[in-house]
């Protein structure tokens, strides 16, 4: 009995840990420069900013490996080395969510991608469980049955390999397969930035640290105690360093929250930029001295004939400084207008540097990479003659 029993516990951290590793890597591998960005949040962190270089290689490594272990482990593939290599990457992981969470230092884990987004207690406590599931699977590594002999299963490690770093590859040069940000395609932009009538702030709860002059008592309450209690008309009490503030509640927030749009004089545009009620095209180079210049050249002649042929808007949005964007402008001779936004929201509009949207009053019609932008004439076809 003891041994069905160890069995099928077996079985079930088998399947739960193997699932759960493929998905975990299946999320973040279809957008993996994105997971790249969470690395150099943890490379910022740990004062280890010089890896910024092989974020994104490390990014497909990751999650590669997720999805390798976890397919290994369900077909029972090397099941010692599996295991070890399970624990070590739980341990890991555990380590970045718990630090993340106790240190308040990056508020999301990348765990699911923007799939699903978590906080670093929820991320901490998803690894807890799963390391309670590793320590049962290596505690009996050696017991893991194989489901296929041993070479046609190293043929499908190999494989599973081959596929998921392949993937990556894609997914980085193409975009993400599944769009799993705000700005995707369908979406309005402005709407997604509204706060509907009704909805719940976040709250928050500040608390006091007092001390009495006269007794050297202390004592800590929170903001809604002390305005309840009227000490703060008690002379004796005076407050020491700065209210704590803590989240109550979670209300309502925008999916867009951070975009804002202006010239190079800090005027505002998004507004207006975001409610052109024709075709407009808008390109996305966050970093501008980063990115692909014939692919800036060719969306430069596009930008031209669309301007001549359609009266269609371009314009370009960008992190970069006013000066740099002005040489850079010069030298590629731009044709289509320039605005400024903050890196963070732009890197989110589209996985591309440069990227490109095409929108009308707001909402995004398509969007593409630069290696998969469409020729002239089939964009006209499809969205400009109808």
């Amino acid at each position: 009995m003891k041994n069905k029993s160890t069995s099928a516990l077996i079985w079930v951290a088998r399947i739960l840990v193997g699932l759960l590793f493929i998905f975990s890597g299946l999320i973040k591998i279809n957008d993996p420069l994105g997971f790249s960005y969470k690395l150099e949040e943890y490379f910022e962190v740990f004062h280890i900013t010089f890896l910024n270089g092989f974020a994104l290689s490390l990014s497909i490594i990751l999650c590669s490996l997720e999805i390798i272990l976890g397919f290994a482990l369900l077909i029972g593939v090397r099941a010692v080395s599996v295991a070890w290599g399970l624990l070590l990457l739980i341990i890991f992981f555990a380590f970045l969510t718990f630090y993340s969470a106790y240190f308040k230092v990056v508020q999301t884990c990348g765990c699911f991608g923007d799939a699903i987004p978590l906080t670093p207690w929820q991320s901490f406590s998803k690894d807890l469980v799963l390391l309670l599931l590793i320590i049962v699977l290596f505690r009996n590594r050696r017991n893991i049955q194989p489901l296929f002999k041993a070479k046609t299963a190293d043929n499908f490690l190999v494989g599973a390999a081959i596929i998921s770093v392949g993937f990556g590859l894609y997914t980085y040069n193409f975009s993400p397969v599944i769009d799993f940000l705000p700005y995707k395609i369908g979406a309005n932009i402005l709407d997604e930035m509204k706060t509907p009538p009704g909805a719940q702030p976040d709250k928050y709860e500040l608390t006091y640290n007092l001390k009495n002059k006269k007794t050297g008592a202390t004592k800590t309450m929170t903001d809604e105690e002390y305005m309840k209690t009227n000490i703060w008309k008690d002379d004796n009490w005076k407050v020491i360093g700065q209210p704590e503030s803590r989240l109550v509640k979670k209300g309502f927030t925008p999916k867009i929250r951070d975009l804002a749009i202006q010239d190079a004089q800090g005027n505002d545009y998004t507004k207006e930029l975001l409610s052109n009620p024709f075709n407009n095209l808008i390109i996305v180079a966050y970093e501008l001295d980063k990115a692909d210049d014939q692919a800036i050249d060719r969306l430069n002649a596009m930008a031209i004939n669309l301007a001549q042929n359609f009266n269609t808007r371009t314009v370009m949005l960008t992190s970069n400084s006013h000066q740099y964007t002005e040489a850079f402008s010069k030298q590629h001779h731009l044709m289509f207008e320039i605005f400024y936004a903050d890196g963070v929201p732009l890197k989110s509009m589209v996985r591309s540097n440069p990227g490109i949207l095409l929108l009308k009053n707001g909402t995004i019609l398509n969007k593409w990479h630069y290696h998969s932008m469409p020729k002239y004439d089939d964009l006209v076809k499809k969205y400009f003659q109808q």
